[in-house]
């Protein structure tokens, strides 16, 4: 068994997200989730996933019921260990210092010496307590990921103690490529922690070919191109075009990116040729783009893309998924997300059926 610590305040999305790396997922508690097995490649490429690693444990919200557990516990590994603990969302009213000492004695009544500078082991304890954040519109038990490899099998809302080694941790590197600081920058370009989140849950891995058929300054391409996916772009507008190749040469090889002018509804593309889309649909705009409405750009781009995948992620700021079904996706997921009190993203899970 596994734990994983989420990030973020959306423990919903961070476990489907996490789908891409395991078998099977449970939330726990706030923040934190259990899984079966894990895939420590593919958890690199995570998003809302802070660390991971090997489950010593789990117990209830307190000092000493965590002392008691790791007492019990079959630890299996020798050296030097160093105790980290958390109070998830400060939630759980943990002194996280006095939970470290006393759980520091407890390893070294198991035989550790204790390294709190460079240890060869580090062992995370998460306290975590208070209600999981949780859209009441999604019902994460039974939403199947888009790869057909997992469930969200169950939530729990106890306090509860989880105790691991801390073996992984994913790269929080995004703050380094925000819109704002790439070569071309528009207003409403997608933060990078979301970008990267879209490429995960259309199941994009080493190699595949991926598309945003409405690239704008080409955010989801920057992010699938890191994952080491080919990345092919298009946008309606010239400018996004060019800018799009601006931000690109910043971080991907040209021989790694192909961006385009195209109509999105209108693909230069053969069937089936990618494996994977992810687009985040124009917010707010009822009136005519490029001489159609929204609802027919949506329309006829959803059946584009379900022409050239069998797998996509679509962003949008309102419900499409009648529009998907009636061009043959299955959609198992919906999930809101509140961006603030004008802006919810709702994030399309669509997959082709069997």
């Amino acid at each position: 068994m596994y734990w994983l610590e989420f990030a973020g305040e959306d423990d919903v999305l961070a476990a489907l997200e996490a789908t891409y790396a395991t078998d099977d997922i449970a939330i726990v508690g706030p923040g934190v989730g259990i899984a079966t097995d894990l895939d420590p490649d593919r958890l690199q490429s995570l998003a809302l996933t802070r660390t991971a690693g090997p489950l010593v444990s789990r117990t209830n919200a307190s000092v000493d019921d965590a002392c008691q557990s790791l007492k019990s516990a079959s630890l299996n590994r020798s050296g030097t260990v160093a105790v980290r603990a958390r109070d998830v969302r400060a939630q759980a009213n943990i002194d996280t210092q006095r939970a470290e000492r006393k759980l520091g004695s407890v390893l070294v009544d198991h035989g550790f010496s204790v390294d709190l500078d460079n240890p060869d082991h580090v062992l995370r304890v998460l306290f975590a307590d208070g209600n999981i954040s949780r859209d009441p519109a999604a019902d994460p038990v039974h939403c199947h990921d888009p790869m057909r490899t997992g469930y969200l099998s169950g939530v729990e809302s106890d306090s509860i103690c989880v105790i691991g080694w801390s073996d992984h941790r994913t790269s929080r590197d995004f703050h380094t490529r925000m819109p704002t600081d790439r070569p071309f920058f528009q207003p409403g370009s997608m933060d990078p922690q979301i970008a990267r989140t879209l490429v995960t849950l259309a199941g994009v891995t080493s190699g595949d070919r991926f598309l945003d058929p409405m690239c704008g300054t080409g955010g989801t391409l920057i992010e699938s191109g890191l994952i080491g996916a080919e990345c092919i772009g298009c946008d309606i507008q010239l400018k996004m075009v060019n800018g799009t190749r601006e931000n690109l040469t910043q971080y991907l090889s040209k021989r790694q990116t192909d961006v385009f002018r195209a109509d999105a509804t209108k693909l230069p593309l053969c069937n089936m040729a990618v494996d994977a889309v992810a687009f985040d649909v124009p917010y707010g705009r009822q009136s005519v783009i490029e001489g159609e409405t929204l609802s027919s750009l949506v329309n006829d781009t959803l059946a584009e893309v379900y022409r050239v995948t069998n797998r996509a992620v679509v962003v949008a700021d309102q419900s499409w998924k009648p529009a998907a079904e009636s061009v043959g996706w299955s959609v198992p997921a919906v999930l809101q997300r509140y961006v603030h009190g004008s802006l919810t993203r709702y994030i399309h899970i669509l997959e082709k059926p069997e």
